[in-house]
This record gives structure tokens, sequence and C-alpha cells, in this order.
């Protein structure tokens, strides 16, 4: 890990009277997550005074922030990581199958297998663009989600492919198994999502959250569950995962947000039934769209053929 030190920045005329967790974003790089908490610990000011995150900031105000530990990648053991895949890998990037239980990158407090530290494991080097913790990583999956993640590793890469996810032309598939029938069998959901106002880990569909938008449709029904193919628009924190539970259809296994328990055992899960099945972009060398898919993991393919054999 490294010092904590104090960052200073002047709040811009485009600033002016924005919220402090979104603005202090915009300055200091971080995620507004991380902001969130820095905010909640007292360690962000203004002229002096300490803010809240719905405090509005005006240009010209002087903000101080104590900025979040930092881990130094000099510090992550390279391991080999049980179920981990390297499903395709070129001078420009390396596309990943991540099993449930492994972190995207190094965080204070995280003491498990990441994306990073199992690359290093493989001999794969990754682009050093991007903050120290998350070089080369251009996007990330939960924890308790498995699937694909492409890693830059190459700045030209990097900065092509953080531009493809922030301008929404990447394909992001994903599949889940989600408790009861949704109503209708296909749609969107389009409901912002943000912190949610009771539970520092968890997040909601608010008023104020940030704009997201998921597009689904069924693929099969069991009655008491049913799998759904899912695109997203945007790329929330837990967007899938908040949607559904919002829909009173949660993720299967998905306690964090409202899952059977009883369900969730009888189907073996110990995680979410979520897997980022398929991944297409514009390869950052070439031009050329690339596609990749994914298999269910044996814990989620059991899960599923529990389904289909207990019938509806």
């Amino acid at each position: 890990m490294t010092e904590r030190v104090t960052e200073h920045f002047t709040v811009p005329p485009e600033l002016d009277g924005q919220r402090a967790d979104a603005a202090v974003a915009r300055l200091s790089g971080q995620s507004r997550t991380v902001v969130g908490k820095l905010l909640r610990a007292g360690e962000v000011q203004a002229d002096g005074t300490t803010l809240n995150k719905s405090a509005k900031l005006t240009a010209g105000t002087s903000v101080t922030v104590l900025m979040p530990e930092q881990v130094d990648l000099a510090d992550v053991t390279p391991e080999v990581v049980a179920g981990f895949d390297v499903v395709y890998c070129d001078d420009d990037i390396v596309v990943v199958d991540k099993p449930a239980g492994v972190a995207a990158h190094p965080s204070p407090g995280w003491k498990g297998p990441t994306v990073v530290s199992a690359l290093a494991g493989a001999g794969v080097s990754v682009s050093t663009s991007g903050a120290a913790e998350r070089q080369g990583i251009v996007h990330r999956l939960d924890v308790g989600t498995s699937g694909l993640m492409v890693v830059a590793r190459t700045e030209r890469a990097y900065t092509a492919l953080k531009r493809a996810f922030k301008q929404r032309t990447v394909e992001k598939v994903y599949h889940t198994v989600v408790q009861g029938l949704p109503d209708p069998l296909e749609g969107t959901i389009d409901a912002p999502i943000g912190r949610h106002p009771g539970h520092e880990w968890r997040f909601a569909v608010v008023d104020d959250g940030r704009d997201s938008v998921t597009h689904y449709q069924t693929l099969e029904a069991f009655g008491r569950a049913t799998l759904v193919e899912v695109h997203l628009e945007t790329g929330r924190t837990h967007q899938i995962r908040v949607h559904f539970s919002a829909l009173h259809h949660p993720c299967c296994g998905d306690l964090t947000y409202g899952a059977d328990p009883a369900l969730s055992a009888g189907l073996g899960l110990t995680r979410q039934w979520l897997h980022a099945r398929r991944l297409g972009f514009e390869h950052p060398a070439t031009g050329q769209n690339v596609t990749f898919e994914s298999p269910y993991p044996q814990d989620l393919d059991y899960a599923l053929e529990t389904l289909r054999d207990s019938g509806p």
C-alpha cells in the first residue's frame, strides 16, 4: 500500500452548482462510489468546511481531498487461479473468462485473487495506463459474477477501449436466472441507479441516481425462475442485479438483493446466477469487430439443469 496524500483542487466554472459527490469525482478522477466513502468519512473539505455528498459546490471554491489508499502493483503476487482462463491474447489485448470469487483488480480490504494477479500468474503483462491498482482494466465484473472481461496490454488499446465503453459501442451480453416470470417477457428497464440510502454496500433505483438502461428478453421459463438474456446499454455497479430486484425478480442466489434463500439453496447457488456471456468490440489495433463467448461455469449449469429437471 502507498501513503495517503491530500490533493487540492479548484472548482472550475463548468462544475458550478454540481453536487459534491459528482463534482469531486470529476476533479479527482475517483469513482463516485469511492468519493461517496470519502465524503461520509469527512475526508473532503471545501474552504475548510467538511462536505456531505449533496452539498452544492461553487466555482472558484478550494477543495481538498484525502485521497484513498492505493495499491502498488509491485506488491501484487502472481498466482494461479482455478477456473481462470485466457480466452484470447495478442500484443494489444487479452480477453479472460473470470470465475466467481475473483475481483477485477486489487483494492484496500480485498484479500482474494484478482484478474491482475491471475494474469501475472499466467505470464501476461498489461498496460501501465490507468490508476496504479487498475492498470489495463477498462471495465469490471462483480466478484460474484463470472464471465468475459477484456484487459488492455498497450496504451493504445487502453485509450481506445475506454472510449468504446464510454461511448457505449461495446456489446455486453449477460445471461441471468431471475426468480419468477418477468412481465413483459422482453423489454427495457430504464431506471436511475445510485447508492442505497440505507445500506452502504448496496445500490438501488433512486430518483437522483445515474441513468441506467437494461434491455432483456426471456430465453427459457421454468415457472419459479426464468433464464433471461440481458444487453447492457449502460454499465452501472450492480446494474442487472438492482434492476431485476426493483422489478421483484431478483437474480437467483443474490441474497444481497432479495433472492429467496430456500430457492437459492435448492439450486446449489452460493452467489448470484449471473454470467457475462458475450463480449464484442472493435479491436483497437486492427479496427475489426471481434466477439467472444463464454460457456456457463459448473455451478450455474447445475442450477439451470436442476430447474429444467424439476419442471414448471
